[in-house]
């Protein structure tokens, strides 16, 4: 049970955890953001040109019984901004992560230098030319 608890501990003590934790609050606060957006500004806009709200509309049946299918659409429009949000921000994060991996990889690829005496172009690790066999110092590199 201690080994338990100790693996739980170091779960919830890593860094990506708590990002986690703080993603989930700011995105229950955003949400609140995208639902004002729709019912607010958005199904008004649309209310001008359909003549109603979407939150209005609704059928009833067999008397007592109402099916508010209006709020049903506001959630679909408040999903599908969500999402859109989300997308956009998920692929500025993705692009800007691959232009570091990108800078990073051609950083590392250096493994080659030109001879001083041909200029061909040999490895790092060479301490003679195999194009000119001139013996390179390390004053050259």
């Amino acid at each position: 049970m201690k080994k338990f608890l100790k693996e739980f501990k170091d779960f919830i003590s890593r860094g990506n955890v708590m990002d986690m934790a703080v993603g989930i609050i700011i995105g229950g606060a955003f949400t609140s953001i995208v639902s004002s957006l729709v019912n607010d500004i958005i199904n008004p806009l649309l209310g001008l040109f359909g003549g109603m709200n979407f939150d209005q509309l609704h059928v009833k049946l067999l008397g007592e019984v109402t099916l508010y299918y209006g709020k049903f659409i506001t959630a679909v429009i408040n999903f599908l901004i969500m999402a859109l949000v989300i997308f956009l921000i998920i692929k500025v994060i993705n692009t800007a992560a691959a232009k570091l991996a990108r800078k990073e990889d051609e950083e590392e690829k250096v493994t080659t230098k030109d001879c001083p005496y041909c200029k061909s172009e040999i490895s790092l690790e060479a301490t003679r030319c195999p194009h000119c066999t001139s013996i390179l110092s390390e004053e050259t590199e």
